[in-house]
Formats: structure tokens, sequence, C-alpha cells
């Protein structure tokens, strides 16, 4: 199925194209889509030429191709677009989660699955991204990872499910994190201070609560929602 930006981007460069000859320019399709940059633009291109949609012309400036429209319900974004999202605000004040109405869907980069020792820089693949409703997010950066193990089932985040994150350097003490230790090990726990000390601690019985010193941990986000397919 496709999003419903990749959708109106594919029916612009169609109706652009039909009638001026001309796909639009990168800046026309940013400012048509309202988004906030190119970059955008870039990996709702590249999605729609892997779902085979359009084609890149080489050696031409804004060449681009039309192989097919939509023809079935699977491939058009659905009217009532409704992915099933779990409300709660997992012990983060202000975190929010609304799913009562369709909303236009934002595309965050999808990381890659946050597991023990692998750096969360390491996990960057510009070439994934999901599409969760904007209604979601506040404002800033954020970004998904998709879950791996079991450290956090009593909070309510399984094994397999995505979570998106805001990124941020610091956040409130108890808020679930995206925590950096010594540079080379990511992991999503409950964040806790005590005295000079940070605590990293998981949301099931099975795990132990791990303490650092302050300078061995980095805060590289915090958690503000979680995506789950059924």
């Amino acid at each position: 199925m496709l999003t419903k930006k990749q959708y109106q981007l594919l029916l612009l460069i169609r109706d652009r194209m039909n009638r001026d000859g001309v796909a639009p320019s990168f800046d026309e399709m940013k400012d048509a889509l309202q988004l906030k940059s190119k970059s955008g633009i870039h990996r709702l291109i590249g999605s729609l030429e892997e779902r085979g949609f359009l084609r890149r012309l080489p050696h031409k400036a804004r060449a681009l191709e039309v192989l097919k429209l939509p023809d079935s319900a699977s491939d058009r974004p659905a009217s009532g677009f409704a992915p099933n999202i779990i409300s709660g605000n997992f012990g983060i004040s202000g975190a929010t989660a609304k799913t009562s109405s369709p909303v236009e869907t934002v595309e965050l980069p999808l990381y890659g699955k946050i597991a023990a020792g692998t750096p969360i820089e390491a996990l960057r693949n510009p070439l994934e991204h999901i599409g969760v409703p904007a209604g979601l997010l506040g404002t800033g950066e954020h970004y998904a990872l998709t879950i791996d193990g079991d450290s956090m089932i009593d909070a309510g985040i399984n094994d397999g499910d995505t979570v998106l994150i805001k990124r941020c350097d610091t956040a409130e003490n108890g808020s679930i994190v995206v925590a950096l230790v010594d540079n080379e090990e990511a992991t999503l726990k409950r964040l806790r201070r005590k005295g000079e000390s940070i605590a990293l601690e998981p949301a099931n019985k099975s795990y132990e609560t791990r303490i650092f010193g302050p300078d061995r941990v980095k805060v590289q986000g915090k958690l503000v929602g979680l995506y789950r397919r059924y």
C-alpha cells in the first residue's frame, strides 16, 4: 500500500507531465506536499522507484517517467488510514497518541533493530522509512526503531514492535530513552538518576538494572509512541 504522500506525489508528477511535458521541480514537489525539505521528496521518489511506480531517466534534469498508477485497493492509500497505535504515556510526561481520526502521515527513517552492542549511528538505513500519523508526533526530529528482545515487555513494548523516538540529548527522570553506553552499546530502557549515577532500568524482572557513572551514558532520544502491526 502506498502512503498518502507517495500517492500524492505520484499523481502530481503524472498530472504535471501530462500538462507541461516535464516533471515539477523538487522545490515545487516539496511545496505541493507541504514538506519542510527536499530530502523528503528524494525519499518518496526512491520509494516509488523501488515499488515500480516511477523511474528516473539518466542524464536528464527533472526527467521522471510514471510507469504505472495504483490500480487496486492494495496499492492505494486507505482513505481512513488507521494503523494500530498503542496509546499511553509509557511513564513519559506529556507524551500523546491520537488514533480517533484519519490524519496526514509523516515519513520517518526506520534505522533498524535496537540491540545490545550496536551503536545507534550504525543502525541508519536511509532506504527504509515508515509512515506514521503526524498527530502522533510533536515538534522536533523523530526516528523509528524496531525492538529486538523482551526487556521492556512490562511497559507494553514487545519484541518486534516499532518505537517512535524524538531525538534529544536530555530526558526527564523516569522517561524511556534510547541510551548509548560507553559510545558502543545502544539500548532502550527507563532512565533513573540516582545522585551522580545513572540507572538504566528494564521493564522485565528477568533483567537487572544497570548503573553507570554520568559520563558513560548519553541520551540519544526519548520514546514518544509505539507502532504495532497485527
